[in-house]
């Protein structure tokens, strides 16, 4: 059962990330996400390029609820990656009410895979 948890928190966290990867699609997309003017087209590369990166880490993990020697490694990279968002957010004064919310999704599928992950590490024991 404790492996099926982590593997479900994983597919839904997977499932998550794979959302803003429709913001490879351009600015409009962009807007609507962040609430950002993304209409700068450096800007709108370079968050499409992020859109991409979201994809292929969603990808990953989505994968890694299926395919068991893949889940810890993406489950640290989804901490890694959420956890950068979540100190970089903190440390800039006015978030977009779009990027608080990503903020405080980001901070909750963080404890949702940290409880997963000591979940499974206890169970291992």
């Amino acid at each position: 059962m404790k492996e099926w948890g982590f593997a479900a928190t994983l597919l839904l966290a997977g499932v998550v990330h794979l959302l803003p990867a429709a913001g490879v699609l351009g600015a409009p997309v962009l807007q609507r996400l962040y609430g950002i003017d993304a209409s700068e087209p450096t800007l709108a590369l370079l968050l499409r390029h992020r859109a991409v990166l979201f994809g292929v880490l969603g990808a990953w993990m989505v994968c890694a609820a299926f395919v068991a020697p893949l889940r810890w490694w993406a489950w640290g990279a989804a901490l890694l990656s959420m956890g950068a968002f979540i100190v970089l957010a903190t440390e800039h004064p006015a978030l977009s009410e779009p990027l608080q919310r990503v903020m405080w999704v980001d901070i909750g599928l963080c404890v949702l895979l940290a409880a997963a992950g000591f979940v499974k590490a206890m169970a291992a024991r």
